[in-house]
């Protein structure tokens, strides 16, 4: 297989605290796949990295913010936040998001 395969049974759910939890899923140098966890009412605060984000709603809903503007996301909606941008989520029902990078995030690998 030239692919890189990632099972998500083998993959390790790191506790970020307040709520929510990561799964790192597939990734390379320029590319990464992630799973975020989030109960109602748990806060993905505001940041900004240098990596190019898309965050897909696979379940629940969300307040996410860019900039300072929110917009409510529900399962099957997506976001694109560039380079830089500062950015944050509150989760309004108890869902998982998967956030795509590019490049890959070395720090959550730390």
């Amino acid at each position: 297989m030239k692919g890189i395969v990632a099972k998500h049974d083998e993959r390790e759910q790191i506790d970020l605290g307040g709520g929510s939890s990561r799964r790192i899923l597939a990734f390379q140098q320029d590319l990464m796949a992630v799973e975020v966890s989030f109960e109602t009412g748990a806060v993905g605060k505001e940041h900004t990295h240098p990596h190019t984000q898309c965050s897909y709603v696979l379940s629940g809903k969300f307040s996410y913010s860019v900039e300072g503007e929110a917009v409510e996301l529900n399962s099957g909606d997506s976001i694109i936040v560039p380079s830089g941008l500062k950015h944050g989520t509150l989760c309004l029902e108890k869902g998982v998001l998967l956030d795509v990078f590019t490049p890959m995030r070395e720090d959550f690998l730390k």
